[in-house]
Order: C-alpha cells, then sequence, then structure tokens
C-alpha cells in the first residue's frame, strides 16, 4: 500500500467543513470556481456543492479554441452530477487580439495568459455573486510550482492544496465524481494534445511519493537513494521545488516599519473573534 494512502471518509469531512466556515466567516455563503472538465477541479465543486448548497456554487467553463471539446463535456456533466450553476466564458475573443501584437509569443506564454485571463473572469464573477473563488491546485502542482502565478494558483481559499495528486484520485472516488473525469490523462488543455505528464516528463504517482518522503517526512537525500529513488530525480525535483518557492507565498514586502504585513502583522481571517 501506498503511503500517501488516506481516510477519504474523514479527509472529505474536513474539507468540507473548511469551505463552509471559510466562507461563511467572511460573511458570503457562495463560492465560484474554474470547472475544466478535469479531476482537480471536479473534486473541488463536489466539495463546494456539499459544503454550501448546488445552489450557492457557480462553476464556470472557459474554454479556449484549440481546447478539447471533451474538456467542456466533462465539465457539463460534473456540474449535471452535483446540480451546481453553470455557465461557459469563451477566452479566445479576449486572448487572441493580445497576441495579434506578439504572433511568436511560444506555448508558454501564450498558456500564462489564458490561466490569467481565466482568473480575471473569475475575480470578476465573484463580484457579480458576491462569491469566493475557490482555489484547484493541489499539493503536487503547488510544490513542482506547475501553475501560474496569478492565474490557476490564484484563489481565496483552496481546499484541496494540501493534497497530493494521488490523494485527490482517493477522495474523488469516495465522492463518486463520474468515471470518465477520474480516469482521464491529466491536462491543464492549453494547447492541442497537451498532457501534464507528458510536459513534466515523469507520472504524478512517481513523484507523489518522492515528495511526501522528501517534504512531509523530511528524508535526506541519502535516505530517499535508500528508497531507491534515482539520484537524478531527487536532485530535478528538489530544484523545482526549491526554485518555484516565490510562486509558494505572498509578495515579498520590504520591512521598514515596525509591523509589516505577513511578517508582524499575520492576524489570521477569525483573528477578531
Amino acid at each position: 500500500m501506498s503511503c500517501l494512502s488516506v481516510n477519504t471518509k474523514l479527509l472529505r469531512k474536513i474539507l468540507v467543513n473548511f469551505v463552509r466556515e471559510e466562507i461563511c466567516k467572511t460573511g458570503l455563503k457562495k463560492g465560484i470556481l474554474g470547472l475544466s472538465g478535469g479531476i482537480d477541479s471536479a473534486l473541488v465543486v463536489f466539495l463546494a456543492a456539499e459544503a454550501l448548497g448546488a445552489e450557492n456554487v457557480h462553476a464556470i467553463c472557459m474554454p479556449y479554441k484549440t481546447s478539447n471539446p471533451e474538456s467542456e463535456a466533462h465539465a457539463r456533466l460534473v456540474a449535471d452530477a452535483c446540480g451546481v450553476n453553470f455557465s461557459v466564458v469563451p477566452i479566445t475573443p479576449m486572448v487572441d487580439p493580445y497576441f495579434e501584437m506578439f504572433p511568436d509569443a511560444d506555448n508558454m506564454r501564450r498558456g500564462n495568459k489564458m490561466a490569467r485571463e481565466r482568473m480575471t473572469i473569475l475575480f470578476d464573477h465573484s463580484a457579480l455573486h458576491s462569491a469566493l473563488v475557490l482555489g484547484t491546485s493541489n499539493k503536487t502542482e503547488l510544490l513542482l510550482g506547475y501553475g501560474t502565478l496569478f492565474g490557476d494558483m490564484a484563489s481565496a481559499l483552496n481546499p484541496i492544496g494540501d493534497l497530493y495528486k494521488s490523494q485527490v484520485w482517493q477522495l474523488s472516488e469516495e465522492m463518486e465524481i463520474p468515471r470518465e473525469v477520474i480516469d482521464k490523462k491529466p491536462s491543464a488543455d492549453l494547447w492541442a494534445g497537451q498532457t501534464d505528464e507528458q510536459e513534466l516528463g515523469f507520472t504524478y504517482r512517481e513523484v507523489d511519493e518522492l515528495m511526501y518522503r522528501m517534504i512531509d517526512l523530511r528524508m535526506t537525500d541519502e535516505e530517499l537513494l535508500a528508497e531507491n529513488f534515482n539520484a537524478e530525480f531527487i536532485a530535478k525535483i528538489r530544484h523545482k521545488i526549491m526554485s518555484s518557492h516565490f510562486k509558494r507565498r505572498l509578495p515579498i514586502i520590504a520591512k521598514v516599519s515596525n509591523r509589516t504585513i505577513d511578517r508582524d502583522f499575520r492576524y489570521s481571517r477569525d483573528w477578531g473573534k
């Protein structure tokens, strides 16, 4: 058995309560998120529907012209399965005029622009519906820096940010997310034929086993080698984690006063209670 196995019933209860409490303590009662047709956003929308009631959850699918039509079909399937509000906002009319000015932009630039365009739509609709934006980045992606800063990594709260991808699959089974979504190859769907694991160069399951030991158990490289992990793989993943740390924290503020935000002034959201 993998060391990443979790008690899915308990985890489900914890995360449902997290979504409910964190939204309600702000005085709001609704959540909004991008529903891509992938497993991460599917899990978050199921958690949100259980926590807030389906009528209080707004899921938006935001396809680009090169997006796989299957993605929107799976997003609709998920939305129908849990009964949340669902809408489609294509981003092609917003993205293409920009890149007409920069026709030589590579896939990375285009992908980042699409991710940030989607998040601006979500935050605009959060104001429309008086809802908080829910994040859908898992722990594997966050540790690897496999996401766009102020794009898909932006949110007001993230219920799955401490779950490795392997654990996302486990909890998705518990919550009976549609089989088609659980079984599909993970993809950000940023360009035709793109898959996460092909782009990363390794599978989620193998990197999860390594990072759990490296991060959660704090194993040294020597201990990881003794667990039969490849030295080159260890070095590659450690470099990815270290070099992407800037994506996992608030903007660094130069300290010039007695109480600097995010250094000395760190009250939590419920500090006044």
